[in-house]
């Protein structure tokens, strides 16, 4: 059965006002993705992966089309419904690690934490999935660009999510950096979550069992 499944996808960017320039950044993109399965969008900038990757997350309404998510069409909830389930069912990674600097690394992971009842020991439980039981003291100029965003990774496990959405995650690394992400990207896969990234990584991108390539909006066979 499909976790993500997308129906003539639309997105459209401006136009409002009379000489607005318009985008058209997903031209009817539908596909499935099966849970437990490493998806990877790639193509090159410009041409839609992150605007659907958005889409597939939640993260923003589309145009026209439908995206469901467990079965559910998430284009029809209301921001409130939206927010739960991304909280629930959603982990997010990014390019940018996105963490508080003013915070260590266990503090980070804890305030992503909605549902757990003794956060400091889930939070050391997901420090050491990645390989840093040893930093959970040190604040984000403290560890390597790696490093973060393992931990960047760690917090988007903190409520137990069925997916996992990474914009590039590898993307500011250098090449033994994000050999060690793809490594934890790996076990995370194996152990059953559903995996969607856009990449510009190839190493990464051969490495999942689906790979759909965007270009000018459309989705290509």
């Amino acid at each position: 059965m499909s976790i993500i499944k997308t129906e003539n996808l639309e997105k459209i960017y401006g136009g409002k006002s009379k000489n607005a320039v318009t985008t058209h950044a997903l031209r009817g993109v539908s596909l499935e993705i099966p849970g437990g399965a490493f998806a990877c969008i790639t193509g090159k900038s410009g041409h839609g992966k992150s605007t659907l990757l958005n889409l597939i997350g939640g993260l923003d309404k589309p145009t026209g089309g439908s995206v469901f998510v467990g079965g559910e069409d998430i284009t029809k909830l209301s921001d409130n419904k939206l927010s739960e389930l991304r909280a629930k069912k959603i982990g997010f990674v990014f390019q940018s690690f996105n963490l508080l600097e003013n915070l260590t690394a266990l503090e980070n992971i804890q305030t992503a934490m909605l549902f757990a009842k003794n956060k400091a020991d889930k939070a050391n439980e997901l420090l050491a999935l990645v390989g840093l039981s040893d930093k959970a003291g040190s604040k984000p100029a403290q560890l390597s660009g790696g490093q973060q965003q393992r931990v960047a990774i760690a917090r988007a496990l903190a409520n137990n999510p069925d997916i996992l959405i990474m914009d590039e995650p590898t993307g500011n690394l250098d090449s033994q950096s994000a050999e060690e992400v793809l490594e934890h990207i790996l076990m995370l896969h194996k152990s059953g979550k559903t995996i969607v990234v856009v990449t510009h990584n190839n190493e990464l991108a051969r490495k999942a069992e689906m790979v759909f390539e965007m270009r000018d909006g459309r989705l290509l066979t």
